[in-house]
């Protein structure tokens, strides 16, 4: 498990992470979101301990990073894939990390072969892709079979084949009880990996919760419905109140539950050929509970209210 207590970091006047509060459960893929300076990245280096916090504290299994003796057998974590040497080899890189950590060698080999690297284990890592270069973060996150993995923009330069497969890996690591954080902002992704969230915004939390209920909170769900009678259907519903509108061929009813729908078009006579519940999107829920979080606008919306 992973805790943040009143987490609280200032640069001068500048308050980049402001009392933050949360918790990260084991079992589960928990995401963590926020604009662009939102303090994801200066929260995550302050659980790692390589940044102090001015006031409050962060706990990885119970502990600060700096209490723990072999720290890669408890926690591992991909910050910046670009941090290797470049003039290491893969092999050379996890063989280092390994053995200052108190981890047999052979792990290497392990972790090499899980995250697809073994055919270029011995090429010098500043020849790396960027897709390669995460890979091989990936890799020394999981050299020491840590209980407590963070992840910041894994899925960066990988192609979609990678990108599947570090959502599996994530899967496959949480469903093994471990505790998993990862910061994206690609709100798509995170949608098909996470299960719960933490969204923040300037420094502060804005809300814990689960993906589903996170979307529910911040979005008004639809039903869509298509039957050869969609007028009197339409008279019915907006008679209780339901707004509607029509849309390829089908009518999108707000206001009114799908089980409500049905029971209406059976107690009338009408034949439903769809009904079905349209939900909003991650990405629509996001930007509606972080709008006034927001410190850079795009250049339209700041011409246009220019105008």
């Amino acid at each position: 498990m992973i805790e943040a207590v009143g987490l609280t970091k200032t640069y001068g006047d500048t308050v980049a992470v402001d009392g933050l509060s949360f918790s990260v459960p084991p079992g589960r893929v928990t995401g963590f979101l926020g604009p662009n300076g939102a303090g994801k990245s200066t929260t995550m280096r302050m659980i790692l301990g390589l940044d102090n916090p001015t006031a409050g504290h962060a706990l990885i299994a119970g502990r600060r990073y700096r209490d723990l003796r072999r720290p890669l057998r408890t926690v591992g974590a991909l910050l910046d894939a670009a941090w290797v040497h470049p003039n290491r080899s893969a092999r050379t890189h996890l063989r280092w990390l390994a053995r200052s950590n108190g981890i047999p060698a052979g792990r290497a080999e392990e972790v090499l072969e899980a995250v697809g690297l073994a055919p270029a284990a011995d090429r010098l890592a500043g020849g790396f892709s960027l897709g390669m270069a995460q890979r091989l973060g990936i890799a020394g996150a999981l050299l020491g079979d840590p209980e407590v993995l963070l992840f910041d923009e894994p899925v960066n330069g990988l192609d979609p084949e990678g990108v599947r497969w570090i959502r599996g890996l994530m899967h496959r690591l949480a469903d093994e009880g471990r505790t998993v954080l990862v910061s994206s902002h690609l709100l798509s992704e995170m949608a098909l990996t996470a299960q719960d969230l933490i969204v923040i915004g300037r420094g502060r939390l804005i809300a814990q919760c689960g993906v589903e209920e996170f979307v529910a909170r911040a979005t008004e769900s639809s039903v869509r419905v298509r039957t050869p009678d969609a007028a009197r259907l339409r008279a019915l519903l907006e008679g209780e109140g339901a707004a509607v509108h029509d849309e390829d061929g089908a009518l999108i009813v707000t206001g009114a539950e799908s089980s409500f729908i049905g029971e209406m078009c059976a107690a009338n006579g009408v034949v439903l050929h769809e009904l079905s519940l349209l939900r909003g999107s991650l990405e629509e829920a996001f930007m509606r509970l972080t709008g006034d979080a927001l410190d850079y606008q795009a250049v339209q919306e700041q011409e246009g209210a220019g105008r």
